[in-house]
């Protein structure tokens, strides 16, 4: 953000000459209400203290110090010592020849150079298809990967495969039931089974790959099912994400913890660092020590592991890979499991160094009904359903939407509609619009001009320099979404961006505008264009130019 990069620059050299610190807590950022300027900042207030001066006062030197700036044109003093600041339209004009000179690296930073970062998202039990919940977890591990790439970060994305425990016994046990009823075995349903059509499928695979399995022992069998079925439904799982346009460097399985030690390697941590001990047969967390209402159990009497002592494990082996901060996407339900993993997290020596993503339900609806999802009652929209009916583009903008931690209605109908009531086609048309506009002054044999500063002088009305301030907050919303690891801060940028688009357009004149004034246009329409795709980039969206 320029403006703010302005302002930290001349404000830093003002405090210097007064011998002044910058306050940790001073903040510049546009005003709520234009009519107070360009941009704002505490900086007085925050001086207060150190400078052993009224604020107001301060405010005062500060302005001061500024006259005679060739970009800041006016310097106001509001309430107790708010500085606002509105700079030249030159200044904003020149943020036009930022974003073409930069283009599609227009935004990126370098905020995150040096840390190392992991988000473990998805991570659906391979026991079904994924469902719209998933879709919605995966857009935004994504979304949030590609962010934190874009500021600096080293950033590495992980599915956790959880291909061990009582969810693997239920898929093949699912799938052997079903099996032996295709062939007429009169078996009657488990309690807790998986029922989807999709489970007969794979036991019609599984008989035709091994026609003697009604032969073998019960324990053979379904060794066999839960297998194959896991095999054939991660795969399911993979597509599933790659038509989905989502990545993942590292498919990270559960079962692998336990067999290469890992396990056993951070019960031996905890214990030494006196957070484990061993109590009637069994191994215990002590989670008390940690603000826990009781210690937690890692290892049962009769051996097994509880899930938490995997988790335990699993976080434990994230560090030990070198990252330095480790970011999980949950649904919502896991919102109780937090501080218990936080305090594991402390309990390995990496206090402060987990950020867990919460994401809340989506309302699927048709036609004002909401449509029911259930794994195991075999009743649920897919993913790969709701992609292949309303676009890959439409589903991931939709699920970024709005904060993660908020309820989403996904209207099925609505993202279908091409008018500007459909969120997703409001801010596509906007750069679609662009690229029509710039195609027909070509057909007109209207050239774009060199970015240079006089030929920019003209763009000067209100919407104009909305649309470059808005531009000019582009690496800030960036900067923001992933210190905050707030991707849907980009969606919100992106509709204001659009608007302010679809405001220009249908209070100006483009193409039949004077020369000069149609030449700079086009090329402040440019820069737009640019801005939008490296946000819609962001998002996993495209930027298309023609709909």
């Amino acid at each position: 953000m320029k403006a703010k990069q302005h302002l930290e620059k001349v404000l830093g050299s003002i405090l210097e000459s007064k011998g002044w610190e910058w306050p940790e807590k001073a903040v510049i950022e546009p005003p709520k209400d234009n009519k107070f300027g360009d941009m704002s900042a505490n900086i007085a207030m925050m001086l207060s203290k150190q400078a052993k001066m009224n604020p107001r006062a301060i405010a005062e030197e500060i302005k001061n110090g500024l006259e005679g700036d060739k970009y800041i044109e006016k310097t106001d003093i509001a309430g107790p010592g708010f500085l606002n600041f509105t700079f030249s339209e030159s200044f904003w004009q020149d943020i036009i020849s930022d974003v073409l000179e930069k283009g599609a690296d227009y935004g990126r930073s370098e905020i995150g150079k040096g840390t190392r970062i992991q988000v473990e998202y998805v991570s659906a039990n391979p026991t079904g298809p994924l469902h719209i919940g998933h879709g919605r977890g995966a857009a935004i591990g994504d979304c949030l990967v590609r962010i934190l790439d874009f500021t600096g970060f080293d950033v590495e994305a992980e599915y956790y495969v959880n291909d061990a425990g009582r969810q693997m016994l239920i898929l093949g046990n699912s799938i052997w039931v079903r099996l032996q009823q295709s062939q007429g075995r009169d078996i009657p349903d488990p309690e807790d089974f998986y029922k989807g059509d999709y489970i007969k499928d794979i036991a019609a695979e599984v008989l035709e790959l091994n026609p003697t399995i009604l032969d073998m022992t019960e324990e053979e069998s379904v060794a066999i099912c839960r297998e194959y079925g896991m095999n054939q439904i991660l795969e399911g799982i993979k597509k599933d994400l790659a038509a989905f346009d989502v990545r993942h460097d590292v498919w990270f399985s559960e079962k692998s913890l336990v067999s290469a030690g890992k396990v056993e390697e951070t019960f031996a941590d905890l214990k030494k660092r006196g957070m484990a001990y061993e109590k009637d047969g069994a191994l215990w967390f002590r989670s008390t020590d940690l603000g826990d209402d009781k210690d937690r159990v890692l290892r049962k009497s009769n051996g097994d592991l509880t899930y938490f002592a995997s988790d335990i494990a699993y976080h434990d082996d994230k560090y030990k890979r070198g990252f330095d901060v480790v970011v999980d996407i949950w649904g919502a339900d896991h919102h109780g499991y937090i501080p218990r993993m936080q305090a594991a997290v402390e309990a390995l020596g990496k206090k402060g160094q987990l950020d867990v993503i919460l994401v809340q339900l989506v309302n699927l609806l048709r036609g004002g009904e909401q449509i029911a999802m259930s794994t195991r009652a075999g009743k649920f929209e897919t993913l790969e359903d709701v992609v292949n009916e309303v676009g890959r583009d439409a589903s991931r903008f939709m699920f970024l939407s709005r904060k993660s931690d908020s309820h989403l209605d996904f209207d099925l109908d609505l993202v279908k509609q091409k008018t500007m009531d459909n969120p997703v086609y409001y801010v596509q048309y906007a750069h679609a619009r662009i690229c029509s506009i710039i195609r027909k002054a070509a057909e007109q044999g209207i050239n774009i001009p060199a970015t240079d500063a006089a030929a920019l002088s003209s763009l000067n009305n209100a919407e104009e320099l909305a649309l470059m301030k808005l531009m000019d907050q582009f690496a800030d919303v960036a900067e923001s979404a992933g210190r905050n690891m707030s991707p849907h801060v980009i969606s919100f940028y992106l509709r204001d961006l659009a608007g302010a688009l679809h405001r220009f357009y249908s209070m100006h004149h483009i193409l039949s505008a004077e020369g000069e004034v149609v030449e700079a246009r086009l090329v402040l329409l440019q820069a737009v264009a640019t801005t939008l795709a490296n946000g819609l980039k962001l998002l996993g969206v495209s930027a298309p130019e023609r709909m």
